[in-house]
């Protein structure tokens, strides 16, 4: 798995989560990627990425979330998961 995803959960802390992919961004990575298994999860995915944008756009950087599905393995059963792909983009 690659440092540009992190995986949500529906106990991940919005404030941490959103201060992460904030980092990521302001550290050059252009792209970076949230995994969310069910709906609390993708809620707290959706209020990190509205945070984050906020943190960064001071700084003149615009962030853009397309949302897509992605499969994944949790416990060796296949899930469904929602994947939320978060770009920058400078102003």
């Amino acid at each position: 798995m690659s440092e540009n995803v992190f995986k949500v959960s529906s106990k991940s802390s919005v404030n941490a989560l959103a201060g992460a992919v904030a980092g990521g961004i302001r550290d050059g990575k252009v792209k970076l990627e949230l995994q969310a298994v069910g709906a609390a999860a993708v809620n707290q995915a959706l209020k990190a990425v509205a945070v984050a944008r906020g943190y960064v756009s001071s700084q003149g950087i615009n962030l853009t979330c397309i949302p897509a599905f992605v499969d994944v393995v949790i416990e060796g059963k296949q899930r469904t998961a929602m994947k939320l792909i978060v770009e920058s983009e400078s102003h």
